[in-house]
Parts: structure tokens; C-alpha cells; sequence
């Protein structure tokens, strides 16, 4: 399969969100094909998808009114008060004529955000659901997912799974990488901004195919050296689409020399990771009585992981506001990271922000879950890898996580505060991952997708004990 049929096509089973697997009878199931009818003349995969979409929100909706006003799950003992929060379009998936998956975020009354896997039963119209599972509990998994060679997927106990059933792929990793944007209808002269990921000591990219309606040219962020796609736009530009395609080689990271870090530098706020007393006390109540650089750093690791919940859910999610995160104690990985920094910064350890994508591990090819990611800290003249909301799903691997990055993603962009000429209405570019689209200098929003093919299967390690 090309990347652009998988693309198209929406293979979208990711182990990092949920995938479809069977009945825990036989714990197997038809391949996780395309979202519509294998034939020529099939209706594109998203009619499909619409309609598994439409079943289980009707489901979900039936639920509530009989539960009056809350979805009822029995789990762990008690029965569950849950609220919709989102069904993850990006995993629907057709497992045949009449057999549907679905996966559904669902929030607790008590804040808790529940990751649930749905099957149903029947066409389109007339959709059943025949099993329910809790899988994940603010983004920890309860159990993992494994394509068998004749591409039947079967569930995988935690504690049972190996490191790439959980998202890691270590050496080196070699796949195409296709980033996607939408347009929505333009009424006015519009301009965006891409990332366009570059190469360096761990990662190798080049770029095969740049597509891409109105006038673009590349930019250089002066705050960090990325380099930005920026397209200008026209009424006649809407609803088209802008496609990058790129041959990635990318190496697993430990801990490095290179680059050390000019007096101050890595040590300045941001517009949201700010320098604040908050900050200050909380670095120093954590690190009181800890000594050396590595037990300072691991210490604000831990304390991330501890006070943290992985949650898309509630408002300012999502920004990488140090502040709200520190708050809310909840978010996702540009808020653990984000508090991280902050925090790191206020104890005078220098801490930087990445952003790009996890490449599914259990898997060769297909769509991506989003963007993903990371930090990385100076601590006995090296950077230090981190990756904080990973280790907070995965506590198996929390001592992978500090110090390492897998080899399995890309890297978009680097850096908060990004400044490129011409430069958004808004300002300085948070950080740059999914598009900064402005329409008559207000913001928009184009539809984005990621997808991949790897050039070789990844390595599938044996259990850990």
C-alpha cells in the first residue's frame, strides 16, 4: 500500500489511542481495513466513518437519557458517571459487513477522563453495541493491542507487553511521513504557516513532494532556526489542500554532547512559560535536600508525573500554558512538558520544547494520531531526553523516558515563541506543529493529517519481566 492510499483510505488503528481488536473470547478479528467498501467504485472512506460516527453517538446519547443525564459504566468495582468528550474519528474503523469499532473519551464526575473501546454489530443505520471496554484511565493503558501476520489484532496485558507494543522503537527507524492540511472555505486573502521539519545529528529527512494551492516559500525562525512553510491564499484556494511528503531515517536519542547551552541561555521565560514565584517555590520545595544535577532533574520529572493527569479535557488544554497546567494539573503533552521547563528553568537547569509525531510501533503503515511532544534538559554537560507524558501512561518505561527518545518520530519543529517575517496578526508563533492559518488576519483552522509507511518492519522485542 502507497502512503497516499493509506492516507486516503483513513487506516487509522494506533496502538497510542486505541485499536480494533475482538471479542476477549477469541481476543481476534478481521483485518482493520479501510473505513468502506473494498470495491472500485467505493463511496470515500469517510461516508463509512460518518456512519459508525453517527452509532455510536446515537449510543452514547440513548445511554445518558435513560441514565439521566450521565452515561453509566460499571468498572473497577463501582459503576462510572461519564460525559462525552469526544469520539476519536481518527480510530473508527469498519472490521467488516457488520462489525464496527469504535473509541470514545468519556469524563467522570470525578474529572477522570476514560478511554472505552466499542464494537457494534449491524449495517449502517441499524448499529448495536455488543461489547464495551474501559482501555485506558487518563491515558494509562489497562492493556495494549498486537497485528498478528494475517493482520488480526489481539489484546495484550501491560504487564505483559513489550517495549514497541508500547510505542518504542529503539536503534534506528526508517518511514515516509505525509503531513496533510484542509482548507476551509477562504472568503478573504489568507496566509499559513507550516512546519517543515529539517535534518540533524538524529534525524535525516528529505523532502519528496511539496503540493500546495496560492503562493509559498520557505521561512527561517530567527528564535531557533526552523524552517516554515508559508503559503499565501485566495477565495479560489478554498476547501484545497496542502500536502508534504518526506523520507525520514531517524535514530533513537540518549543523552548527547552538542550545543552547550551560552550563559542564560534555555533559561529565559516564554509568553506561556513564564517566570513566576509559583514556579520558584514549588522547584525549591521539591528539590530541598536533593543534590547533584541528575537528582535535581529526575526530581522535577517525578514531580511532573506525580501532580500531573494526561486529561483532553476542560478548557486551555493544549497551549503549553505553564500556568494553567501548573493550575489545572492536568493536560497533555505540551502541558507536561510546558510545566516541566517552567519548572526546571525556576531551578536554574536549562530545558528546551520539541514538537512532531509518534510513529505507531505495532504497525507499518497507516494514520497518525496527532502531534506529539517533548522536552530536553542540560544536566552533567549533556542533553537529557525526556519524555514525560509517555512516562506517565507507560510507568514501565518512566525510566526509559528520562533520558531517551525512541527512534519511532519526527521531529516538526523546535522551540516556543517562534519569529519568522512575515510574521501571524497573533504574533510569535506558539509552537508549530499542526498550521497557523489566519483569513483577513483572524485565525482559522485547516483539517489535519498525519499518516506513514514504514521502509522496513520494526523490531518486536520480547517481553519485559
Amino acid at each position: 500500500m502507497n502512503l497516499f492510499t493509506a492516507l486516503s483510505l483513513g487506516l487509522v488503528v494506533a496502538l497510542s489511542g486505541c485499536a480494533p481488536g475482538g471479542r476477549e473470547k477469541t481476543d481476534a478479528q478481521a483485518p482493520p481495513g479501510p473505513a468502506t467498501a473494498a470495491t472500485p467504485s467505493a463511496s470515500p472512506a469517510n461516508v463509512v466513518t460518518a456512519e459508525i460516527q453517527a452509532g455510536i453517538e446515537r449510543h452514547v446519547e440513548e445511554e445518558v437519557a435513560r441514565g439521566g443525564g450521565y452515561f453509566h459504566l460499571p468498572h473497577g468495582g463501582k459503576t462510572l458517571r461519564l460525559k462525552l468528550v469526544r469520539v476519536h474519528t481518527e480510530y473508527l474503523s469498519s472490521l467488516g459487513p457488520t462489525r464496527q469499532f469504535a473509541c470514545v473519551d468519556l469524563a467522570d464526575v470525578s474529572g477522570d477522563v476514560y478511554d472505552v473501546d466499542f464494537f457494534l454489530d449491524g449495517g449502517a443505520g441499524d448499529m448495536k453495541v455488543s461489547e464495551t471496554t474501559v482501555h485506558k484511565l487518563n491515558g494509562q493503558p489497562f492493556y495494549a493491542w498486537e497485528q498478528k501476520e494475517d493482520e488480526t489484532w489481539h489484546r495484550v496485558d501491560v504487564a505483559a507487553a513489550t517495549d514497541a507494543h508500547l510505542g518504542v522503537v529503539k536503534g534506528t527507524d526508517e518511514f515516509e511521513f505525509v503531513y496533510r492540511a484542509t482548507l476551509p472555505e477562504i472568503p478573504a486573502p489568507a496566509r499559513m504557516w507550516l512546519p517543515m521539519p529539517t535534518s540533524d545529528a538524529y534525524q535525516s529527512v528529505r523532502v519528496l513532494s511539496v503540493k500546495a494551492p496560492g503562493r509559498s516559500r520557505t521561512l527561517k525562525d530567527r528564535a531557533h532556526g526552523n524552517d516554515v512553510l508559508f503559503v499565501e491564499l485566495g477565495p479560489e484556494d478554498g476547501t484545497q489542500t496542502v500536502e508534504m511528503r518526506f523520507a525520514v531515517t531517524r535514530k533513537e536519542k540518549a543523552p548527547y554532547e552538542a550545543g552547550k547551552p551560552l550563559p542564560g541561555q534555555f533559561l529565559e521565560p516564554e509568553r506561556l512559560v513564564p517566570a513566576t514565584e509559583d514556579f520558584s517555590k514549588i522547584a525549591a520545595e521539591t528539590l530541598a535536600g536533593k543534590k547533584g544535577e541528575l537528582v535535581r532533574a529526575r526530581a522535577l520529572y517525578d514531580h511532573v508525573i506525580d501532580r500531573m493527569r494526561y486529561m483532553k479535557f476542560g478548557e486551555g488544554w493544549g497551549q503549553g500554558d505553564a500556568v494553567r497546567a501548573c493550575s489545572a494539573a492536568s493536560g497533555n503533552c505540551t502541558d507536561f512538558h510546558s510545566y516541566f521547563i517552567a519548572l526546571a528553568r525556576a531551578a536554574g537547569i536549562p530545558a528546551r520544547f520539541a514538537i512532531g509525531a509518534s510513529i505507531p510501533s505495532e504497525r507499518n503503515d497507516g494514520g497518525i494520531d496527532g502531534y506529539h511532544c517533548w522536552a530536553e534538559f542540560w544536566a552533567e554537560g549533556k542533553w537529557w531526553p525526556v519524555d514525560i507524558s509517555e512516562a506517565d501512561k507507560y510507568t514501565a518505561l518512566s525510566t526509559y523516558y528520562f533520558g531517551h527518545h525512541p527512534a519511532n518520530r519526527i521531529e516538526l519543529s523546535r522551540g516556543r515563541d517562534l519569529l519568522v517575517d512575515p510574521a501571524p496578526a497573533s504574533g510569535p508563533i506558539n509552537f508549530l506543529a499542526y498550521p497557523v492559518l489566519e483569513v483577513a488576519g483572524r485565525p482559522g483552522k485547516a483539517k489535519v493529517e498525519f499518516a506513514f509507511v514504514r521502509n522496513r518492519p520494526a523490531s518486536v522485542e520480547t517481553p519485559r519481566t
